[in-house]
């Protein structure tokens, strides 16, 4: 095994394979700054106009086909957009204000209205450009969708490189659009089922470095890892309890069985919540920490269940549509469960389950997807999924209107898991 706090690789790419029928028409203008170059300023404004086109829920105008470039609210004339049927408009300015310490001013208008939406300075050092253009987008995002922007939060993944034995497994984390990928773990075994901590500092995550399954949380700013589970049978599937506090694992222990368990992290005290003959595996907790769902064939295939946390053995089933159901993933809100879910043809598809009303819905399109995780904001699932032979992750809107394929340029990426809101 090798660790890695920081290492550069090769980038997903982003693809928008399904946008909104009426996307948002707006024009970044390209901010302008006395100390700067053009591509240490485009480091802000690309990322911005990325961010907004991979939503699928706008399209930017070209830089030549603009007909003036304000940098200050009084130079906008709102004649010279409306003329390009633009929606909104965004200029901004960067100041120097210390050593490599700069002021990013910007601004938003509804261009039909003909008036400023937002007007924000935000302060940076050069090398922390991209997350401003991130938060900007955020902002953005939020005032002319009424969604809670998620463009400044991360993804980990595995990725594995070479087939039989040259195969090498990774653990990456990088952000959303795929930039900045970090090696967190890096091993000639299986590494599996990354799972955040809820401050998004840490991942547990299943390694087989040892020729057996251990579970190990890896700090990933410190680039230190602890093992918290190396017990006799299967060590599998960790979540982070949403207090940070507890882990839930799918343990066979000496049974050869597998069963649902809460782990302290701090003390390594156990609560058994499952007992069954069947296969209980893949927890998730609810937002309050009080259920945890998870994935059985005590009915004879593969459905969600779900246990208190308080009571132990308290067990109802949760899903009846369909005759495999599998992986569950919270919303959120609580609400809703990302499955996959086995439909005609015997094709896997991730689906949304109402918890209230039992009622899924399928969203995904594939033969083989797999691995739902929520976005922060609850409007998009990030999952696994298999084109033309190698693994790529995807993404869909909650709603089914936006479709996004996220490939690697090397190797097969699987197990996709969204990270928490991320704050400086």
């Amino acid at each position: 095994m090798i660790l890695f706090s920081s290492q550069s690789l090769a980038q997903l790419r982003i693809e928008i394979r399904q946008g909104v029928e009426r996307p948002i028409q707006i024009a970044v203008v390209p901010f302008t700054s006395q100390s700067l170059s053009s591509s240490e300023i485009s480091n802000i404004q690309d990322v911005i106009q990325s961010d907004l086109i991979n939503s699928g829920r706008f399209t930017t105008l070209p830089q030549e086909s603009m007909l003036s470039r304000p940098i200050l609210p009084s130079d906008v004339d709102f004649n010279d957009w409306r003329i390009l049927d633009i929606d909104a408009l965004v200029i901004g300015r960067i100041i120097s204000s210390g050593q490599d310490q700069f002021t990013i001013h910007f601004q938003l208008f509804d261009v039909l209205r003909g008036e400023q939406l937002l007007a924000f300075r935000l302060l940076s050092d050069s090398s922390s450009f991209r997350s401003v253009g991130h938060k900007i987008s955020d902002m953005i995002f939020a005032e002319l969708t009424g969604i809670t922007g998620i463009f400044n939060t991360k993804v980990a993944y595995i990725s594995q490189l070479g087939v039989g034995d040259t195969s090498r497994y990774r653990l990456i984390v990088s952000d959303i659009d795929g930039e900045n990928p970090q090696i967190i773990a890096d091993s000639p075994q299986p590494l599996m089922s990354p799972s955040w901590s809820p401050d998004g500092t840490q991942l547990a995550y299943v390694s087989f470095e040892q020729d057996k399954a251990a579970i190990y949380i890896q700090n990933i700013e410190a680039g230190t890892r602890t093992l918290v589970s190396d017990r006799l049978g299967i060590n599998g599937a960790p979540s982070f309890s949403p207090d940070g506090r507890y882990l839930a694992l799918a343990l066979s222990r000496d049974t050869g069985n597998l069963d649902i368990y809460m782990l302290n992290i701090d003390g390594q005290v156990l609560t058994r919540l499952t007992r069954s003959p069947s296969i209980d595996t893949e927890p998730a907790w609810s937002p309050d920490g009080q259920v945890i769902y998870f994935t059985s064939d005590r009915s004879g295939n593969p459905q969600i269940y779900k246990v208190d946390t308080r009571l132990g053995g308290n067990i109802s089933r949760v899903t009846f549509e369909g005759t495999y159901n599998a992986r569950p993933r919270l919303s959120p809100d609580g609400n809703q469960l990302a499955v996959v879910h086995r439909g005609a043809n015997n094709n896997y598809r991730i689906a949304l389950v109402d918890i209230e009303s039992g009622l899924t819905q399928v969203l995904s399109g594939g033969y083989l997807d797999e691995s739902p995780s929520f976005s922060p904001n609850g409007s998009q699932i990030i999952f696994a999924t298999r084109e033309n032979g190698s693994g790529v992750l995807s993404s869909v809107s909650t709603d089914g209107r936006i479709r996004r394929k996220i490939a690697s340029v090397v190797g097969d990426v699987r197990e996709p898991v969204w990270s928490p809101s991320l704050e400086d």
